[in-house]
């Protein structure tokens, strides 16, 4: 067992709780992340049950890599959403695990970087100037969707009318997540997401949106739909669905490098030297990889769940692997999964309005506290470059390869930060 380094902490990183306690905290974090974790397929039209799984053994296998050091959990990603709706109506769920194996690649690929000459590099080729811009558009391009969800009833398989009991179902839903988020405290006030959904849900049942037949029919024990390659379909190759993944990989890099910098914070440890940055990077991408191949959406490591470290001071490995082990269990109760994709597309919407908002406002937070100056012309064209793009999904189509706008942003993004100079022509004329 590790010695204790981290003052006033119930449990440390290695402490494994009793029993009882063990199922409390774990639990806790596992509702903490369920809402985000089974929103992201129900918005792709993915299984919750398979991200539940996913998401679980994707933990579990984090905390292998990273040799029981870092108290973190994997959770669905949202910033695939948009490459994964687009391959959903095209290639659907094999063009996506190929998208979301070439993400974990991309993970895997940098860690090995990374243990050869260290991470200095990837702040140069990721500044803020880049990243905040391209995490508003990955919120700020999803906003389309979450409006169809909250004003359209869908009647058929091909046709939608607007109805406004899912307006006002959508509106109300985002009315009482924001209240839960603002009044709400302790443990409470770290699952708004959920208690939203919740609340939402038990609104839109007088509205008569929802349809209970199918939770009704549906078995207590079932195995979730797993999409695992050459046993529920055989693998063609995709190249264009990798490349609208691959690039968002280096981007979220940045935010699974933030958690690490608050757990280092919250630990009092440097996770950074130890385990070190290669094995937590090699962690998240393999997770991703593990997801992909049963048929879940990529996962990234969830901010909710640091909180609850944060909030119990509990910061032991165990817990955080009991919270994988229930979600797994999870996973095969089949009228959970089946209650979760019962939930009507107005609670969905009303949701999507604060969660794809958040996503946006924290890509302007990240320009904010890095004080990017916007009177020099270099990061006004990086990043009205990278909001119009990405934001109109001004894809680039060669023969049947598509990139996604939001892939050619990225790129385009980390291009432009390479290549233009610090200082424009015309400043330096002002300055002389």
């Amino acid at each position: 067992m590790e010695n204790k380094t981290t003052r006033n902490v119930v449990l440390d990183i290695a402490d494994r709780p009793k029993f009882g306690a063990w199922m409390g905290l774990s639990l806790q974090h596992m509702f903490s992340m369920f809402g985000s974790t089974v929103l992201v397929p129900l918005l792709v039209g993915m299984n919750p049950g398979v991200a539940l799984f996913s998401s679980g053994v994707g933990t579990l296998m984090y905390i292998l890599i990273t040799q029981g050091k870092i108290p973190a959990y994997m959770g669905s990603s949202f910033a695939f959403i948009t490459p994964m709706l687009a391959l959903m109506s095209t290639t659907g769920y094999p063009g996506i695990a190929q998208g979301i194996w070439s993400v974990g690649l991309v993970y895997l690929i940098v860690a090995i970087i990374v243990s050869v000459i260290g991470s200095k590099w990837i702040d140069y080729i990721l500044p803020p100037i880049v990243v905040g811009p391209i995490v508003m558009v990955i919120g700020l391009s999803l906003a389309g969707s979450a409006a169809k969800n909250a004003t359209l009833l869908q009647i058929s398989t091909t046709k939608s009318v607007y109805d406004i009991r899912v307006f006002l179902v959508a509106i109300a839903t985002l009315l009482v997540t924001i209240a839960f988020n603002m009044f709400l405290k302790g443990f409470l006030g770290l699952i708004p997401i959920l208690l939203g959904i919740v609340s939402g849900y038990l609104i839109a049942i007088p509205a008569h949106l929802v349809d209970f037949s199918k939770v009704i029919a549906a078995p207590w024990f079932a195995l979730p739909a797993f999409q695992i390659p050459f046993l529920n379909y055989q693998p063609s190759w995709h190249f264009g669905a990798m490349l609208a993944m691959a690039p968002l990989a280096l981007v979220t890099m940045t935010e699974h490098m933030g958690h690490i910098m608050v757990l280092n914070k919250l630990t009092n440890r440097n996770f950074f030297q130890d385990p070190g940055l290669k094995r937590t990077l090699a962690g998240d991408g393999t997770a991703s990889i593990i997801a992909g191949f049963f048929g879940g959406p990529a996962v990234t490591s969830y901010g909710e769940n640091i909180g609850v470290l944060a909030i119990t001071r509990v910061h032991s490995v165990w817990v955080l692997g009991g919270a994988a082990t229930f979600a797994i269990l999870f996973a095969f109760v089949g009228k959970l999964s089946a209650l979760i994709q019962s939930i009507p597309g107005a609670v969905i919407g009303g949701i999507s309005f604060l969660l794809f908002g958040v996503i946006a406002s924290s890509g302007l937070r990240i320009i904010v506290d890095n004080k990017i100056d916007f009177n020099i012309k270099r990061n006004l064209m990086i990043a009205s470059a990278i909001l119009v793009i990405g934001i109109g999904n001004a894809y680039l189509q060669i023969g049947s390869t598509q990139f996604s706008g939001l892939a050619v942003a990225t790129v385009l993004g980390i291009m432009l930060n390479l290549i233009l100079p610090k200082v424009a022509a015309s400043e330096k004329e002002l300055t002389n």
